[in-house]
């Protein structure tokens, strides 16, 4: 008898065990779900319609527009009077002017766009400067993260730098975004600029490296 009770005993945590089993794997999956569903959504609809079409993580190329990364106004080309002088900077895609493909495929194709008087820009800024307005790559030469502050400079004075948050690199964007503190082995790629029917255009390829000399 004490057997038979055990194997019903037995028979019965099995069969409990298993609707409770079935239903954390429920759960599980509409979690998953809905997490899934929250990480597509984290980003706008028509960036991950780009990301996915040719040429959207190509590097910037001659002849492409800037567009606005981030903001209301997300996707909208930027023209010189709609920045300001002496910052902050716009964050910015570069854009396929004939297949209307922004290359927001990779995040090392996002640039910083500042305007600033041409008259404090040295000579090889100024050279690939567009009306004072300079462009810069907005990935952290040192360990990748991004660059996303606009302040005084860590060794005082007025002269308003970018700043990567993560160890405190600075980069002085009219002396061709030189390291002026922090860790960053270099300066921060560099990409020409021109005017194109009024919209800022890219001029040429970055020049220098795109990204960290450590994983970051």
């Amino acid at each position: 008898m004490s057997n038979a009770s055990s194997n019903i005993a037995s028979s019965s945590s099995d069969n409990i065990a298993e609707p409770e089993t079935c239903a954390e794997q429920t759960r599980r999956a509409l979690l998953l779900g809905a997490l899934a569903t929250t990480a597509c959504l984290a980003r706008p609809a028509s960036a991950r319609a780009d990301d996915d079409q040719p040429g959207a993580d190509e590097r910037p190329q001659k002849g492409d527009l800037l567009v606005l990364s981030e903001g209301d106004n997300e996707g909208q080309l930027i023209k010189p009077d709609d920045l300001k002088l002496g910052g902050p900077p716009v964050r910015a895609w570069p854009k396929d002017p004939k297949t209307s493909v922004v290359r927001s495929g990779s995040r090392l194709n996002e640039i910083l766009v500042v305007k600033l008087d041409a008259n404090e820009l040295d000579e090889t800024t100024r050279a690939r400067a567009a009306g004072g307005i300079v462009a810069y790559s907005a990935v952290c030469a040192h360990a990748a993260c991004p660059v996303t502050e606009w302040v005084k400079a860590d060794q005082g004075g007025d002269v308003t730098v970018f700043k990567c948050p993560c160890h405190n690199s600075e980069y002085d964007p009219r002396q061709g975004a030189q390291v002026v503190f922090g860790p960053a082995p270099r300066r921060l790629a560099a990409l020409p600029l021109s005017l194109s029917d009024g919209s800022l255009s890219v001029a040429g390829g970055f020049i220098g490296k795109v990204g960290g000399a450590q994983p970051g």
